[in-house]
């Protein structure tokens, strides 16, 4: 009776599903064919021998074999995009083998996709796979960001395989779905040397690997240069770094040279010296040394304690040298800081989820110590990205065209803000402008520069000046008008907390630079609320010796209300708002 029933289900069962595949129609997208590079943590992009890659073609006759062969896998490679589709397909081939005994294959051969919703927050995507010839993930019943009405989805990264090399892959969306590749990143990129633990081994998944975990926490770009078995500090490795213009450089490769018939105590500091008087030559790019983080056994293994501790003590000495011979801006990453335990382990020497995290968490305490990028605890001093009006120009765009604008013609005068700024008028141009006799008049002959981002908050800001805006130039003044979008979500001491951090961000990078703040402007509902944190704000600039200025009151009436003649919509001005605000600003510029 069961197999009747089952034999008159299977005609409609299968109607059922053909009907489904044939509503759902998919439409793919291959990233290596796609006309701009969108192939994030390549050095060497349009050099390679094959499409994910991670060396350039002519390393393959200056590296090792095995490092040649491990440069094949597609560790620290993701591809970005952004869609409003409720489901995404990714299909690929790989080259080697699927899974190892200590690893799963999800780990080695598999991909993981993260999301970045329009407030910068990151989002994990759980993805149904299947492992064969063609591999499989299939991400169902996603929740597209439309929180401020655009309609535009949100950011997505995918992280490929750890362990493998990727032959080809496509990406799917519905056909009605929106899907934007997004180019790659133009910040300076996180450059790490280092072991199988650096490249990957043994995370569960991609995104889990402490590269990646540390990519997403400081949302940097990161070139992931970690050879299996095979990071031993060799010259020719080092010699390709150098290619790289990074942010920071990260020696991670003491694990690989624990064999000391092989690596004398000599030679490993000999390794070290050549690593970074190669790497200090023509830069003074920060440079990270990493101590040996240890084994899951050292408490019940001598020996292994013993190696550990005189590899780490050899990099201590040599450390020292280096600075007492003059090398600067060098750090060392001390075995107590990655603080692992016999818990963090999968073998004994590679890392668990676990012990993957709290790698990428001591690295990110130490990075953000070098290159000078704290955060603190309230939103406004944790600095992320944003989208909230894609529909109106592209976030990401305008602060790569500022980068640009920083090398080709680099401004005098930097004037950072919201939507209020970013609309007014001036370079680089906003796709409407709402007072542009003003800003020619009062501002046009005197390169300032508007840094201006609609929708910006605090965070937002503080983002942007840790991910280059302020770098490489040398300006005579920062102006801020900033905080009126916090206003409806923090407290004046958030916004005030926030805005003392950006302050000493610009002072970081900025040292000889005039730094005015501008009041808050006052707008519709909350003319009492601005006067009160502008006092505040007052106050923050008395403390940390900057300038200030509250013009805010040439927009008000007798009543203390905002004069409406003088706003588009009771938050941004008009002309003649803005002609008003205009020659109090110009006073107080650099001439």
């Amino acid at each position: 009776m069961r197999t009747k029933i089952l034999l008159l289900l299977l005609p409609a069962l299968f109607f059922a599903f053909t009907s489904f595949s044939q509503q759902t129609k998919i439409k793919w997208w291959n990233p290596a064919q796609n006309e701009l590079n969108v192939i994030d943590g390549q050095a060497w992009s349009g050099e390679t021998e094959s499409d994910y890659d991670r060396l350039p073609l002519k390393a393959k006759s200056e590296v090792r074999e095995a490092v040649w062969n491990l440069s094949k896998n597609s560790a620290g490679v993701k591809i970005r995009f952004r869609s409003n589709a409720t489901e995404i397909k990714i299909r690929y081939k790989v080259k080697g083998n699927l899974n190892m005994p200590h690893m799963p294959t999800t780990g080695v051969s598999g991909v993981d996709l993260y999301a970045k919703n329009s407030d910068g927050d990151w989002q994990w995507c759980k993805g149904k796979y299947s492992f064969g010839d063609t591999i499989t993930y299939n991400f169902t019943g996603i929740t597209p960001d439309n929180k401020y009405g655009h309609n535009k989805g949100q950011e997505y990264h995918l992280y490929l395989p750890l362990y493998n090399s990727v032959a080809w892959m496509e990406v799917g969306v519905p056909e009605d779905a929106l899907f934007e590749p997004l180019p790659t990143r133009k910040e300076k990129p996180i450059v790490v040397y280092g072991t199988s633990i650096a490249q990957g081994g043994c995370a569960s998944r991609p995104g889990m690997a402490w590269t990646n975990i540390l990519q997403r926490k400081m949302d940097r770009p990161l070139i992931n240069l970690a050879f299996s078995g095979n990071g031993r500090l060799e010259n020719e490795v080092v010699k390709l770094l150098t290619e790289i213009d990074a942010k920071i450089y990260i020696l991670d490769c003491l694990p690989n040279l624990t064999q000391e018939k092989v690596y004398s105590s000599e030679e490993v500091k000999q390794r070290i010296r050549n690593s970074v008087k190669t790497l200090r030559k023509n830069s003074e790019t920060p440079i990270l040394l990493v101590e040996h983080a240890g084994y899951g056994d050292a408490s019940s293994n001598n020996n292994t304690k013993a190696n550990t501790d005189r590899l780490n003590k050899t990099m201590q000495k040599v450390f020292a040298q280096l600075k007492s011979n003059g090398i600067k801006n060098i750090y060392l990453l001390k075995q107590k800081e990655l603080g692992l335990s016999f818990e963090d382990f999968v073998d004994g020497t590679h890392p668990t989820d676990l012990g993957m995290h709290k790698y990428a968490v001591a690295y990110e305490k130490k990075l953000r110590q070098i290159l000078n990028e704290p955060i603190g605890k309230t939103v406004t001093t944790q600095p992320v990205t944003q989208a909230r009006e894609p529909g109106v120009y592209n976030w990401e765009a305008r602060h790569n065209q500022l980068l640009e604008m920083n090398k080709t013609n680099p401004p005098k005068i930097c004037f950072f803000g919201n939507s209020i700024t970013h609309y007014w008028a001036g370079e680089p141009k906003a796709p409407r402008v709402n007072g542009p006799e003003s800003w020619n008049k009062y501002l046009g002959d005197i390169e300032v520069q508007n840094f201006g981002f609609g929708w910006d908050r605090v965070e937002n800001v503080l983002w942007r000046i840790y991910h280059d805006e302020l770098d490489g130039f040398s300006a005579e003044q920062v102006l801020f008008m900033l905080g009126t979008n916090n206003l409806h979500l923090n407290t004046d001491e958030e916004i005030v907390e926030g805005l003392a951090l950006t302050i000493q961000a610009v002072k970081t990078r900025q040292p000889h630079a005039k730094i005015l703040f501008i009041g808050i402007y006052p707008r519709r509902d909350y003319e009492e609320r601005v006067a009160e944190i502008n006092l505040k704000i007052s106050q923050l600039a008395g403390i940390q010796n900057v300038d200030y200025i509250d013009i805010g009151g040439v927009l008000l009436q007798e009543d203390g209300k905002i004069n409406e003649t003088c706003f588009n919509d009771g938050l941004h001005p008009n002309e003649k708002g803005y002609s008003r605000l205009a020659p109090k600003i110009r006073a107080q510029l650099t001439k």
